[in-house]
């Protein structure tokens, strides 16, 4: 048995997200179907971790296992000339039949990206969300020193998860502006809940634009009520960045 490492980078707007569903096309389908296509082998593809629906990934990592004797070059090319146009397989390689996209995670990276200026753009506004109101970069910096580390993140989780456990451990979140102009705030943890880096950005964008002092994310945290936090952002400015082992 061989064990496929893959490194994806996909368009999430056509689809009800990464993991199979029954009421539309998942990322997750559309691969396992590709690798039947090219081993006629029925494969189980496991990612690192869900995508929501709308959401992108400039790398996600994912693995299957597999006992075809194709070379490793031909199952690469073979999939990548099957799959959609908004979906390529970056990297592939063979790794230790013991490695687990989602088990072995050290951390992941997501991108939130922000279109701060008045006039609405027309080019790219799939994959930015526009906020006309200016926003105060500083503050907005300032309220993330009081979510960085482990908290219970309650407040910032999907009103209708079933997760118990919502405590989650955030290395690191950077907020800049890229070379076209174009807010980037970068987050870093070993694990998300559901629409967690979405409602941190709604409650973050609240604070720039002034309806919040910095010092509200602490009390919004600890309340550990969703009501009381930032709306959730669009999911089509957020992508799955980098995945760390």
């Amino acid at each position: 048995m061989r064990n496929f490492k893959m490194i994806v980078e996909y368009d999430g707007t056509a689809y009800c997200g990464w993991q199979r569903q029954e009421n539309g096309l998942s990322i997750q389908q559309v691969l396992e179907e590709a690798i039947e296509l090219i081993t006629g082998e029925k494969v189980s593809v496991i990612g690192s971790g869900r995508t929501d629906a709308g959401v992108h990934a400039l790398n996600q990592a994912a693995h299957f296992k597999s006992n075809s004797s194709l070379p490793l070059d031909n199952i690469y090319r073979g999939l990548n000339s099957v799959l959609p146009k908004d979906i390529v397989i970056k990297e592939m390689e063979e790794v230790p039949e013991d490695f687990h996209a989602l088990r072995d995670v050290k951390s992941k990276v997501y991108v939130y990206k922000i279109c701060n200026q008045r006039l609405r753009p027309a080019i790219g506004r799939n994959y930015f969300w526009h906020v006309r109101y200016p926003l105060n970069m500083e503050f907005m910096r300032e309220a993330t020193k009081y979510i960085i580390g482990t908290h219970d993140f309650s407040s910032f989780c999907a009103a209708n998860t079933q997760v118990k456990d919502r405590v989650r451990t955030i290395l690191d979140i950077d907020i800049k502006k890229n070379e076209e102009g174009i807010i980037e705030v970068n987050v870093v943890a070993h694990g998300f809940l559901k629409y967690m880096v979405r409602n941190i950005v709604g409650t973050l964008v609240e604070i720039g634009r002034g309806k919040w002092e910095p010092e509200e994310m602490k009390r919004i945290l600890e309340s550990k009520d969703r009501k009381i936090a930032g709306a959730t952002a669009p999911a089509y400015a957020l992508f799955l960045k980098e995945v760390k082992y």
